[in-house]
């Protein structure tokens, strides 16, 4: 799995009251190849009980291609 890109990014996503939810990226999530199924890779655990899993895009480490609701959760600099 360390050269394969994976299938899915694994953020977790914390709700805030009076504001957008916080979406934290904290690991990988792999397909199977012989059967249904997927395995995660963590590099942190949720701290909530919500797990999304959103397809990668082209570059992860740009703050540009995390998911449209995760740049909606940033508020601007005030």
């Amino acid at each position: 799995m360390a050269d394969r890109q994976p299938d899915f990014v694994v953020y977790s996503v914390r709700p805030r009251e009076g504001a957008r939810d916080v979406w934290t990226r904290i690991g990988a999530a792999f397909k199977h190849d012989r059967a249904d199924g997927l395995t995660l890779l963590l590099d942190a655990l949720p701290i909530g009980r919500k797990v999304v899993l959103m397809p990668p895009k082209a570059d992860e480490d740009d703050p540009a291609s995390e998911p449209a609701e995760a740049r909606k959760s940033r508020k601007a600099p005030t």
